[in-house]
């Protein structure tokens, strides 16, 4: 069955046209539109942007969060078959020169005074730039740019053009072809220039509907739609899955609310990056240390209760009437109520994508009674390429080959693709395309990994990444550090974690703390501090973090392939790793590299033997000023093991 975004809008809006299609929270109220009420809206922006000159093939600029007129606008955008280019809503303005230049995108939506102050400030360097239509208006009203209209008059010059050719709108809809170019997404850009991947609209909801099968899912879904819309899993989640099964999508009403309109809705179905799950996993923690002592115990006993059976029950698998009977209990007293704080108590599939996310963690929500499963999946991918069976969730593997999916393993590990969800090419770029596609259709992941036995699909690291340790006692040992950053990350303490030691003979690791976290422990402790860098250099902090690293390598010793990536010695960051200082992907995946580059002095620190080193680092403020921040950072040994011997 092949459609496009706009004929399925269509479908539902003829089909079930006073369901609920979306909800916004505006001023404390959920507000909600119907799929007819949609589809007026979008066929009156695609009517205004026609007549404004936007035509077929044609790239508009959209950059602000999940709300309906910015997914109205990506609609009727792709209705007159033009290409919404999502950007992301936190990047500065010059991030966002490159994509509109290379895109040689005319329009642009712009969510509000912030993104419209953001495209003006870059618009002599994109002097195609000529539309640019916001939708909140507030700051907006004595602006007095060329080319800059309201939402609102885009959609009062789209109605009057539908009046006047009333059968414009739909025959537009028909001229699209499933094999036409529907969105493209920039990569987060690790090295270089972003990559603008293009997708059609069949590549995009062929992977939708093999997701939507494979966990069954209806138009009775509840999602809530908080990622940026750049990230193509969102886009995936919230826009193409939404259309291809026509739940409800939900926009919170601000980033800061998330969490209590998380709670509010309910979700059946929800998706997020490892990185969401731990900072929900370290506000429990926190919330539990300030709780009292009977509460504290209870909770520590029933987790271990949990964590003793819960995911076997989650997998299906029977348990003795003991330890049924206590998880009942602990699902009443303890774990019902965390899932109900945190907004799962509807959950009915729950996943997380984008990154590793560390064992720990992940069962910790499954031993609570969240159906947390891990896909695998890019941006190239259209997300789906491997998923977890409701039975079969393993924390170390990212499930098995979905509907369509062929996988085969390089000489080298290196994770090969064959899917329909595959990119039709980087965009004027034909020779990184050549360089992941093959002329028989394979897609190069860059991931190491391999197939186990029962077919699930096991993920190293990035090929690039993995390494070996030379010299000392592990010489020759393998050295994952994605794995690594992501066991200590399970610590609700820690946040962030930078780990090297490839070519090296022993593994060193830069250290963010949570500043929540380790600000809320320090307090309970009466530990004064004077922002980040103090607390981050206290000699108390220190030894809180080296328990965190000694128990990591204690688990380490245990795993014969990876007890050589056990952590010498480390030091805590001064600052705390930011996307605006480069450090983080929009994304927020660690880019190794320029962080190598940019605190060499640290890691020759490390690795030199030294007890501490002054390091003095430029920042760049939300205003767009820059400063400079200094520490004389402390650097400590940790403890490592003999690796355990299997017995026998």
């Amino acid at each position: 069955m092949q459609t496009t975004f706009p004929q399925l809008l269509l479908q539902h809006a003829s089909q079930r046209p006073t369901a609920t299609a979306m909800r916004e929270k505006e001023y404390g109220i959920w507000q909600a539109i119907t799929w007819f009420d949609l589809s007026q809206l979008v066929e009156r922006l695609a009517c205004g942007l026609y007549q404004a000159g936007l035509r077929q093939h044609d790239h508009m600029i959209v950059i602000g969060a999940n709300r309906p007129r910015l997914y109205a606008t990506m609609l009727a955008a792709q209705s007159i078959g033009a290409v919404p280019i999502a950007l992301y809503q936190d990047a500065a303005a010059l991030e966002c020169t490159y994509p509109i230049n290379n895109a040689e995108a005319k329009f642009a939506f712009a969510e509000d005074q912030e993104q419209v102050d953001k495209l003006l400030e870059i618009r002599d360097q994109c002097p195609q730039l000529a539309h640019i239509y916001f939708d909140d208006p507030r700051g907006l009203r004595s602006y007095e740019e060329p080319g800059l209209l309201s939402l609102d008059d885009l959609i009062g010059a789209g109605q009057a053009f539908a009046d006047k050719t009333p059968g414009f709108f739909k025959a537009a809809v028909e001229k699209v072809r499933p094999d036409d170019v529907a969105a493209m997404f920039f990569t987060s850009g690790t090295t270089g220039n972003p990559k603008g991947v293009v997708h059609t609209h069949d590549s995009l909801l062929n992977r939708a509907r093999a997701g939507a099968v494979f966990d069954k899912l209806t138009h009775d879904e509840d999602v809530l739609a908080y990622l940026p819309p750049a990230w193509i899993g969102q886009n995936i989640f919230s826009y193409a899955q939404w259309l291809s099964c026509g739940y409800v999508v939900n926009c919170p009403e601000d980033a800061s609310t998330v969490t209590i309109d998380l709670k509010e809705i309910g979700p059946t179905y929800y998706f997020a990056p490892p990185r969401v799950f731990e900072g929900m996993l370290t506000s429990v923690m926190i919330r539990m240390e300030d709780a009292g002592s009977l509460k504290r115990s209870m909770f520590n006993y029933f987790m271990g209760v949990a964590k003793k059976v819960g995911p076997t029950l989650m997998d299906g698998t029977s348990v003795g009437l003991a330890d049924r009977v206590l998880y009942a209990l602990g699902n009443a007293c303890v774990y019902g109520p965390l899932r109900n704080n945190l907004g799962f108590s509807r959950v009915r599939v729950a996943y997380t994508a984008g990154e590793a996310i560390g064992p720990d963690l992940f069962s910790f929500y499954r031993s609570i009674g969240i159906n947390l499963k891990q896909l695998y999946g890019s941006t190239e991918t259209a997300v789906f390429v491997c998923l977890q069976p409701d039975n079969e969730a393993r924390a170390d593997t990212v499930g098995v080959p979905c509907a369509g999916v062929e996988i085969k393993v390089a000489d080298d590990g290196e994770v090969l693709v064959k899917s329909p969800g595959l990119l039709k090419g980087y965009f004027k770029n034909p020779e990184a395309t050549a360089e992941v596609l093959t002329a028989d259709g394979w897609y190069h992941t860059s991931d190491a990994g391999f197939l186990d036995a029962n077919g699930h699909l096991k993920i190293i690291d990035r090929v690039k990444d993995v390494g070996r340790i030379k010299g000392g006692a592990f010489d020759g040992a393998m050295f994952a550090p994605k794995y690594v950053e992501n066991k200590l990350k399970f610590f609700p303490h820690i946040k962030e974690v930078v780990a090297y030691g490839d070519g090296r003979e022993k593994v060193c690791v830069m250290i963010n703390i949570d500043f929540s976290a380790v600000g809320n422990w320090a307090e309970r402790r009466n530990l004064p501090y004077a922002g980040y860098t103090d607390l981050a250099q206290k000699s108390e902090v220190y030894q809180l973090i080296k328990e965190c690293v000694e128990k990591v390598n204690a688990d380490l010793s245990a795993d014969k392939l990876l007890a050589g990536s056990q952590i010498s010695r480390f030091l805590v960051l001064h600052k705390e790793l930011d996307a605006d200082d480069g450090e983080l992907t929009r994304t927020n995946k660690v880019r190794r590299g320029f962080i190598a580059d940019k605190y060499d002095v640290l890691i020759d620190a490390l690795y030199g033997g030294k007890t501490e080193q002054y390091v003095e680092t430029q920042v760049k403020f939300e205003d767009g000023r820059t400063g400079k921040v200094s520490a004389t950072l402390r650097i400590d040994d940790a403890k490592t093991f003999a690796p355990v011997q299997a017995a026998a």
